[in-house]
């Protein structure tokens, strides 16, 4: 590489270090031509500037995906000491503007008895108009989402005719210079309160990503005001009733368990508490038994709820209505997000529910939501970090060795221990779907040249590929040929050791052995000529160990006999001539060989196998 390029590259990595943008990075390869530089060179710190482009684009990924998951858990904790009803909603309009990259974000809140809907909470409006305006049920955008409880975006206001226009409407928005603009409900139970709306001063199109991401922001702005209507349903009952002060302390006795207890979810939620944990908690706080299924009815955990499971229809009437609904033995809790159904909740042991502990049940079900998405958010990201560093190790071991290992360390994957390197391919299977059933036989997995990459701290290469062939070959209904080699410590010797599997793989598939796994000891001679370290010592052990002892401990000439036997075309008479023995000596030492070798010792493969053993024998003696 010349200077020039050198230094370019120099330039663009101290450009990602600062967090330059692209238009900034672009600008290395564009000053590299116009002063001329051309040929291999330009195109090398082309190359260059399009790796630098990727690497700041999952660089910008990763700390979105972090800055979501921050949002989510910053409201979750401000729901969790909830005060001011305001200040959370204000809180979740602006995260909800920040995380979207938007002008303006705002909420509306339907007023049932006016028949009117008003702008609650806005954030980056710079229009007196829009922020003052009222509308009447059914118009606009809000309007929309309120019939349908959907979500809908539109990338530009005026010219979308599927939803009720309104002059007042329009020149709030226009006022504004409003133009892209996605709107989610606010959902209690079935029931629509408002509309959280996130809008663009120019056309653009939102991403489903960005859709859920609102849709969550909005179900915790429901949360909020639901509590804040609770509270207010305390403070007014102790006002107007306090002739009946037992029933009074009972609700808010009630109130203070469930928020007591929405504290504890939310605070497991917040230290890493897993599914099991938090069924355990809702199972104490409700004095029942709880279990947690998945979207496909997998069971997540099980706390005391016996062997009850919800039928579909449940989880279906509970996903339509927003509410827990009773069966004839348990209470069902449809766990969602947005439009998406994550899996449900199952209720054991309590035949009726109290309005508080329905609530709480329900509430369970959003804080379960919220950890499952987290959930599936880290072990997503995880996968594409542990992805990301095998293909380094196998692509670019040179570059950095210090950092591969550092990151290995960080995943809990020690690279200067021995590891097995193991190969798996199949026809007709997606490669992340293999991936993901091999995930259990190594410490790390990933998709590498098409192929999915093992490092296994299987001491036994060879058994493990052998048995992970016929497992995954099971798991994915499909054959799996699994190549292997190893164990080797060391980013080098990996390296090395995945390039043997890699060869062993499509040893095993040119011999017809497809859904087979195995080293490239199990291949035979055709092992030993393809294998990066063959063990010669070990191949003629392997091969004509039986025939070698025995010599040793009878002091017989059976591995002579064999060599003459060879060496004169298989002819047995000829062979008696070179050994100056009669005929019948050679025919017994012959059946004894035979038995110490196996049946099939003088099959073409084998007798292949063996003859390179005698010469490899003769030229180590």
């Amino acid at each position: 590489m010349t200077i020039v390029a050198v230094d370019a590259v120099r330039t663009l990595l101290d450009l990602l270090a600062v967090g330059a943008s692209g238009d900034q990075l672009n600008k290395v390869a564009a000053e590299a031509r116009a002063a001329g530089v051309a040929g291999p060179e330009l195109a090398r710190i082309e190359r260059a500037t399009e790796k630098a482009q990727r690497v700041r684009r999952t660089v910008v990924a990763h700390r979105r995906r972090e800055a979501e998951l921050t949002a989510l858990f910053d409201t979750a904790s401000d729901l969790a000491r909830l005060r001011d009803t305001d200040a959370v909603l204000r809180s979740i309009v602006h995260r909800a503007r920040m995380l979207l990259g938007v002008d303006v974000s705002y909420l509306s809140m339907n007023d049932e008895v006016a028949g009117r809907t008003y702008m609650r909470v806005t954030d980056g409006s710079v229009s007196a108009l829009f922020q003052q305006v009222t509308l009447a049920m059914g118009e606009g955008l809000g309007g929309l989402v309120a019939q349908t409880a959907r979500p809908y975006a539109t990338r530009d206001y005026f010219a979308d005719e599927r939803f009720r226009h309104t002059t007042p409407i329009d020149a709030s928005v226009r006022d504004e210079g409003l133009s892209a603009i996605l709107g989610v409900p606010l959902l209690l139970g079935s029931k629509v309160i408002g509309v959280l709306y996130a809008a663009d001063r120019a056309p653009r199109e939102f991403a489903a990503e960005e859709v859920a991401l609102l849709a969550s922001f909005a179900d915790h702005a429901a949360i909020a005001i639901d509590n804040a209507h609770l509270l207010d349903e305390t403070r007014l009952a102790l006002a107007e009733l306090n002739s009946a002060n037992e029933t009074i302390s009972a609700h808010n006795d009630a109130m203070h368990r469930a928020e007591d207890a929405h504290d504890k979810l939310m605070d497991l939620v917040l230290r890493g508490g897993d599914v099991p944990e938090v069924a355990a908690a809702v199972a104490q706080v409700l004095r029942g038994g709880i279990a947690v299924y998945d979207s496909a009815g997998a069971e997540l955990a099980n706390a005391g709820a016996g062997s009850v499971r919800p039928t579909p229809k449940a989880v279906a009437a509970s996903r339509s209505s927003g509410r827990a609904v009773s069966t004839s033995d348990s209470w069902v809790c449809a766990v969602h997000a947005g439009q998406e159904l994550l899996g449900s909740l199952l209720l054991t042991g309590r035949p009726s529910l109290e309005d508080a502990d329905r609530r709480l049940f329900e509430r369970a079900g959003v804080v379960t939501a919220l950890l499952l998405m987290l959930r599936r958010s880290v072990a997503q990201a995880e996968d594409e970090v542990r992805g990301e560093l095998l293909t380094d190790l196998l692509t670019a071991p040179d570059r950095n060795p210090g950092a591969l290992l550092a990151r290995g360390h960080r995943l809990g994957v020690d690279l200067t221990e021995p590891h097995s390197v193991l190969v798996a391919t199949a026809d007709d299977v997606p490669r992340r779907r293999l991936a993901m059933a091999a995930t259990r036989y190594g410490a790390l997995v990933g998709v590498h040249a098409d192929q999915v990459v093992v490092l296994a701290r299987e001491g036994d290469a060879g058994k493990l590929a052998a048995r992970m062939a016929v497992e995954l070959g099971s798991t994915v209904d499909t054959p799996v040929t699994v190549g292997a080699a190893g164990p080797v410590a060391g980013i080098g010797e990996l390296v090395d050791a995945y390039a043997e599997a890699a060869r062993c793989a499509r040893s095993l598939v040119a011999l017809g052995r497809v859904g087979q796994g195995g080293s490239m000891g199990d291949l035979g001679f055709v092992g030993l000529l393809l294998g990066a370290s063959a063990n010669l010592d070990d191949y003629v052990r392997t091969t004509l160990g039986p025939v070698l002892e025995y010599d040793d401990r009878r002091g017989t000439e059976l591995l002579r006999t064999l060599r003459a036997y060879y060496a004169s075309g298989a002819n047995l008479t000829r062979a008696k001539d070179a050994l100056h023995v009669h005929v019948n000596t050679v025919v017994q030492r012959m059946e004894r060989i035979g038995s110490l070798l196996g049946h099939d010792w003088q099959a073409p493969e084998r007798a292949l196998e063996i003859q390179l053993a005698l010469r490899l024998h003769d030229l180590m003696a």
